[in-house]
């Protein structure tokens, strides 16, 4: 359980997101879990994720692999996630099966991406979006979303400080986000 936002303003992309796990009914806060970071920087990429907490050490450890992978278009990024998706069944035993409707195998988690050369989305069905000023993920999206929202056009607000305020909105209303919260920021290429 988990919300992550990124947002895109002023030349710099900033990624954000909450540091609570939840085990069915039990919350493990940061003030327990020592490792609860939810972003990863992945190259000159800061990658944020949702799902299972075990998907942040499958990324760590997919991405440190030295294998060839891009992030610098939706493109690239759908490629890369269609290669981590063999390995994810197939190295880390991922169940993909969700839905038997589903057109798709689910990969089971959904991460946003802050970097040079952009600020994207990857859902549970590779489906890759670019965004042009911000977007979260998670349980606690609709907050977030809703805070980006309302506060985006005010030109005293950093993209940094749009992150941060999004995961607090969410933090304050949902009850599967939780903070300290983490943020990154990357200076894009074109403004």
């Amino acid at each position: 359980m988990t919300t992550i936002a990124v947002v895109r303003k002023n030349g710099i992309a900033a990624i954000a997101a909450d540091s609570l796990t939840k085990w069915g009914s039990a919350k493990e806060s940061a003030t327990y879990i020592a490792n609860h970071e939810k972003i990863l920087q992945v190259g000159d990429s800061q990658i944020a994720i949702t799902g299972s907490a075990t998907f942040k050490l499958i990324l760590r450890d997919y991405f440190s692999g030295g294998g060839e992978f891009r992030l610098s278009s939706a493109a690239d990024i759908f490629r890369t996630w269609n290669r981590l998706h063999v390995a994810l069944k197939e190295r880390y035993f991922v169940l993909p099966e969700e839905d038997k409707d589903d057109s798709l195998e689910s990969s089971r988690l959904e991460v946003l991406i802050a970097n040079p050369y952009g600020i994207f989305g990857v859902s549970g069905h590779r489906t890759v979006q670019e965004f042009s000023r911000f977007y979260a993920y998670g349980t606690g999206s609709d907050y977030a979303l809703g805070a980006l929202y309302s506060s985006y056009d005010e030109p005293a607000h950093s993209a940094e400080t749009l992150a941060r305020h999004a995961i607090e909105a969410a933090a304050e209303f949902d009850d599967c986000t939780g903070l300290p919260l983490t943020c990154a920021t990357v200076r894009l290429l074109q403004a």
